[in-house]
């Protein structure tokens, strides 16, 4: 592995990651708070630190390789988290830990949406800003804007992009250099947060509010500005405009690339997954109701909305709420866990396993059953488009659905032997393995509350998922780290 050119680009989106924590300081400024030092000083010792790093090595232009690939994209998370996790552990007015302050960088960074803050009220607003900012710059994924900017490192990218999109299939580019992709996925994903924000301004929310809010939104983070999350705000239009950017941010960035390019709608009804995420929102929401309307009398004026909002942010694995959904019937609680850790679609900022896999898997294995009907039949699967998928990818897809399943057993085992009963460790672990925010359990109200163990043990499982399990698991592989 080429540790100095890992190093060069470490020290480089170290230093431009320090910018992030500046500005916060306007925020400060506009609304008086004077709480800016824990920003200067993370600011300094970031920059310092990635000068360091890139200094000795800023004259080597190597093409990473894959091996590198994977060994940068999982260690810039890591260490960005942790010196993003600075100005909230300095800041005095959070009162929490380094622990504490590591996991909120990292719920934020991985889009999760978890919290172990409380009394978000009582926070200055610069506080507030910077976590949703990281939402922001987490949602399309740090790797990718640095592909961006890649040219300017004397560094190829190709190998990042691959370790980092999500989705299975991720040798496809809709734009022929890795860095242009890049750059068009950040221009689509800037424009959507910003038409965010503008429809939340028009809806009636503060200029602070509905940049911060949009922030998660098209991230599908989960970090809210205020303690009730969206059920502060009240209104209908407001959880409307919530719901559509939530799906859109759930969507294939490449639809949103092609329909813009060509300008028609179908773009978005030929695609198989998005139609089936479509099912998913729209079944859930029609049995949920029934459910609870016809079971448990619940109104049927205000409950299918409640309930529809609540599936579009578990299945985007945004985690907004306007309900304490914990206090409907066990079944919903545990049906929108499950929701969540099916996910958004491939190439979207959501998290969970993706329905292009949960597709394939059950072609597979209807596929099978076929076969053992017809033994002698030449059967091939495609991807809903009519294209045969590669046994490459089918591979990948098994693999990754295997251990993903074994992780989740393994980890929900290591919870249970902190001593968390089962339910708040299935909660907890669902929120952080599909990076969704909002949880059952013990962890509904927040984080804070559990042991430091249980709290690393998550942000582990938080790395996992939002790098999708191989990228961070083959570092510990023995042959990864022989020549």
């Amino acid at each position: 592995m080429r540790v100095y050119v890992c190093f060069k680009l470490l020290g480089m989106l170290l230093m431009i990651f320090s910018l992030s924590m500046l500005t916060p300081l306007i925020v400060d400024g506009i609304y008086h708070e004077h709480v800016y030092l824990a920003f200067v000083v993370a600011f300094l010792i970031t920059a310092v630190t990635g000068f360091i790093l890139w200094m000795p090595f800023r004259n080597y232009h190597y093409e990473l390789r894959t091996r590198d690939g994977f060994f940068v994209v999982t260690f810039l998370w890591f260490v960005l988290s942790m010196f993003g996790a600075i100005p909230l552990w300095l800041n005095h007015y959070t009162h929490i830990g380094f622990t504490d302050a590591a996991f909120e960088s990292v719920s934020g960074i991985t889009t999760t949406g978890a919290t172990v803050l409380t009394h978000l009220s009582d926070l200055p607003k610069s506080i507030l800003y910077y976590r949703q900012q990281l939402h922001f710059l987490g949602g399309m994924g740090i790797i990718v804007l640095a592909v961006a900017i890649m040219p300017i490192l004397g560094i190829g990218g190709m190998q990042l992009y691959r370790a980092e999109v999500v989705g299975p299939v991720k040798t496809s580019k809709f734009r022929p250099r890795i860095a242009q992709t890049a750059k068009s996925l950040w221009y689509i994903y800037v424009g959507l947060t910003a038409a965010c924000a503008l429809s939340y301004w028009a809806c009636g929310l503060d200029f602070f509010d509905a940049l911060g809010e949009s922030f998660a939104t098209v991230a599908t983070g989960g970090f809210s500005l205020h303690e009730t999350s969206f059920a502060f705000y009240k209104s209908t239009a407001v959880d409307v405009v919530a719901i559509i950017f939530m799906i859109l941010g759930s969507c294939n960035f490449a639809l949103h690339f092609y329909f813009l390019s060509s300008r028609k709608i179908s773009t978005y009804w030929k695609d198989y997954e998005l139609i089936v995420f479509l099912r998913i929102i729209l079944l859930a929401t029609v049995a949920i109701s029934l459910y609870m309307v016809v079971g448990y009398h619940y109104s049927i004026v205000e409950n299918p909305f409640h309930v529809l909002f609540t599936v579009v942010s578990l299945a985007s694995t945004t985690g907004f709420t306007t309900v304490d959904f914990n206090q409907w019937p066990t079944f919903v609680p545990v049906l929108l866990m499950i929701i969540a850790m099916v996910g958004g679609c491939g190439g979207s900022t959501s998290g969970g396993i993706k329905v292009i896999r949960y597709l394939m898997v059950k072609e597979q294995g209807l596929r099978e059953i076929r076969q053992l009907i017809h033994p002698n039949a030449v059967l091939s699967l495609n991807d809903g488009g009519g294209s045969k998928l590669p046994d490459k990818v089918l591979r990948s897809i098994w693999g990754f659905f295997s251990v993903y399943m074994f992780l989740f057993c393994f980890l929900i085992l290591l919870l249970l032997a902190t001593g968390m009963n089962l339910k708040t460790a299935f909660g907890a672990l669902v929120v952080c393995i599909a990076n969704t925010g909002a949880s059952i359990g013990d962890v509904a109200q927040g984080f804070s509350h559990l042991h430091a163990s249980e709290k690393w043990l998550l942000i582990f499982a938080m790395f996992l998922g939002r790098l999708e399990i191989f990228t961070v698991l083959v570092l510990f592989s023995p042959s990864y780290w022989r020549r």
